[in-house]
């Protein structure tokens, strides 16, 4: 791509890098004891930043044969071009290593401020390799970086341990940190920054991988200006569509993510029972975003330049369960630990989400989990002898919060529960997959494919295993529309015409989202996200072209997986999604398609029957240097011959 005509001159960074872009990257060989800052790799910059970055790293330094805990797993923290600048709802970051939930590529999305301050500290990334012999945390203060020991820290919860962290820093520096989950390599753990604010890089246990590496913390400082190339283009894009922004998400901003908890319930798109009930209608109302707003003391906080501010920050000190004060449970939280268990006391989910934030665990997964185990009680398939006298009755507080400790801490049956329901149902054996809610081993989000069915191909094709935000097609199912992507209105929920290129479309743009660092909640159009990208950076970006980086980054991952062993055995859905049909709720009657909408995905990305690119869409989307790791069997051209790049 050629830099944008007119306008001033193209100011270059560190490396003689574009704007957008700080230039360099830190390494850290915890096994060394060293920090290394390298220029970034001007090749990769098709690959935009972000999560695009982390996987050209991984996939060059990582595969089949790597341990997920093992010293030869890599860590990657990354910022986007975006990060650190004035655009609206750029305060994200990414983080990637191979997954020790699913043995696949694994990423996982934060927002906040720690990715604005590791960009302002100087670095794009941070790329860490090895492991240290005693547990450590990473300072970066202003282009500097030093290991320092942590054993004091080891074993304090994530809220304590970023207190701690800034009391030995300063109080201005900014912590992601893993709880006693993420020490004791469970593979349900997150990372979590910013303490209180519990921001949480949950997805795909990389906690785990953390801990492997004896990391506690990384910290961060910085006060550098990220180059723009037309800053004032960016003032004014902001201007223009910031209070469209705000209209838009007026509920968000008033009561949290979890605003839409009754009208999710609602339309039959809320996971209920572990996936087996349709309605939930009067107990969603006592547990949604609402009631935290009326019951509890709260005050809105924002991530980096977002003026919708969906976070709530709960002061409960009186709670039956214990005093509560922290961030609380956003609508992914409210489903896992609420309609997914049967739990219907907001005191009890509030305190099982602190639980959950101070432990370093990611709710969703968590929530799944426990779901998967009450269900398995209630049917017969385990019992008291398997759960260590535990009886797992759905909707009980003291069972969750137990099993939480329990899975945190890998004590008792929690130890099974915490490989996650498609290892653990591998352990209890006895038909207990059927009960696992799981794509490639990652347990499913709060949004059931029966409501809206491009979530089935969208669950069955992520990269990650099941997510709805690699592909967030549903939202064009029901409200969203973008035209210059050639969406002018919503599709039919339940039909699955059109919905290969819908998903599609949608893994680009998800790909584009987690390379660039920006919120999902940030829906202006894809016109008007590429300008952002051409004002900061200085490099013209169409919405076709935004496309196909989208789908190059989508790819690349694909070809990861690939050559760990994913095909089409493994795009698909749980056998409970696919086939058992609500009577009643919002959903009621309808199942999602998988199969008619699957051919049609492979034909539209370019890729063969059995779910493999091949070569003309290698050659075509400039992948040809990663393929050469591809077994040349696997690899097809359209005819259907094999044959090398």
């Amino acid at each position: 791509m050629e830099s944008v005509r007119g306008g001033r001159p193209v100011d270059r960074c560190s490396g003689g890098m574009r704007p957008g872009y700080m230039g360099q990257i830190l390494h850290v060989d915890l096994t060394k004891g060293t920090c290394e800052s390298r220029a970034t790799d001007v090749r990769v910059l098709d690959l935009i930043g972000g999560s695009g970055f982390a996987a050209d790293i991984l996939y060059r330094e990582t595969g089949p044969e790597t341990a997920p805990l093992g010293p030869e797993n890599v860590l990657c923290f990354m910022t986007g071009p975006l990060t650190g600048t004035p655009v609206m709802c750029s305060g994200r970051h990414e983080v990637a290593a191979k997954s020790p939930l699913t043995g696949i590529y694994g990423e996982a999305s934060a927002g906040g401020y720690w990715g604005t301050m590791l960009k302002r500290a100087g670095f794009d990334g941070i790329v860490v390799r090895g492991r240290s012999e005693s547990p450590v945390y990473l300072w970066i203060a202003e282009g500097r970086a030093e290991l320092r020991p942590a054993i004091h820290l080891w074993g304090l919860d994530t809220f304590e341990t970023d207190r701690r962290v800034k009391a030995e820093t300063t109080d201005k520096a900014v912590v992601t940190c893993i709880g006693v989950a993420g020490e004791r390599m469970v593979p349900l753990s997150a990372i979590m920054s910013e303490g209180k604010e519990a921001r949480a890089a949950a997805r795909g246990g990389l906690g785990a991988v953390m801990g492997s590496k004896n990391l506690k913390a990384v910290a961060v400082l910085g006060t550098r200006d990220v180059p723009i190339y037309n800053p004032d283009a960016v003032l004014e894009m902001n201007r223009r569509i910031g209070p469209e922004t705000v209209r838009a998400n007026e509920g968000m901003k008033r009561y949290g993510t979890g605003a839409s908890l009754e009208w999710v319930e609602k339309i039959g798109d809320l996971p209920i029972k572990n996936w087996s009930q349709g309605t939930w209608k009067e107990p969603v109302s006592r547990i949604g975003g609402m009631q935290i707003v009326k019951q509890m003391n709260t005050r809105t906080t924002a991530c980096h330049r977002c003026p919708i501010g969906c976070g709530k920050i709960i002061t409960h000190p009186h709670g039956p369960y214990g005093p509560v004060e922290g961030r609380g449970p956003e609508y992914e939280s409210l489903a896992a630990l609420g309609s997914y268990v049967l739990m219907d006391d907001l005191d009890a989910i509030v305190c099982a989400n602190e639980l959950c934030n101070r432990l370093g665990l990611d709710t969703i997964s968590t929530g799944a989990t426990i779901a998967f185990a009450m269900e398995l009680y209630e049917k017969g398939v385990i019992d008291t002898r398997d759960t260590g006298g535990l009886h797992l009755r759905w909707g009980d507080p003291q069972t969750v919060f137990t099993l939480i400790g329990q899975i945190a801490r890998k004590e008792g049956f929690g130890a099974v529960l915490g490989l996650g329901t498609r290892r653990a149902s591998m352990v209890i054996g006895k038909g207990a997959e059927e009960y696992a809610m799981q794509v490639k081993g990652l347990e499913l989000p709060a949004h059931d494919p029966r409501a809206r069915s491009s979530l089935a191909l969208a669950y069955a094709t992520s990269n990650r295993g099941a997510c709805h935000l690699q592909g967030q097609s549903s939202i064009f199912e029901s409200r969203a529309t973008d035209p210059s992507i050639g969406i002018d209105k919503p599709l039919d929920p339940h039909t699955w015409e059109g919905k290969a290129d819908l998903v599609v479309k949608a893994q680009a743009i998800g790909s584009m989202y987690d390379s660039l660092c920006m919120c999902r909640y940030f829906r202006p159009g894809v016109d008007r996200v590429s300008k952002y990208f051409t004002y900061v950076t200085g490099v013209d970006m169409t919405p076709s072209e935004f496309l196909r980086r989208g789908t190059r980054i989508f790819t690349l991952k694909r070809l990861y997986n690939v050559r760990c062993g994913i095909s089409r055995k493994d795009d698909t859905i749980p056998p409970r999604i696919a086939t058992l049909a609500f009577p009643e709720g919002g959903s009621a009657g309808h199942v999602p398609h998988l199969g008619k909408m699957l051919g049609e995905y492979y034909r539209i990305q370019g890729w063969s029957e059995d779910g493999i690119p091949t070569l003309e869409t290698i050659r075509e989307l400039g992948l040809e240097e990663y393929a050469g790791s591809i077994p040349a069997h696997l690899v097809r051209h359209k005819c259907g011959e094999t044959g090398g790049i």
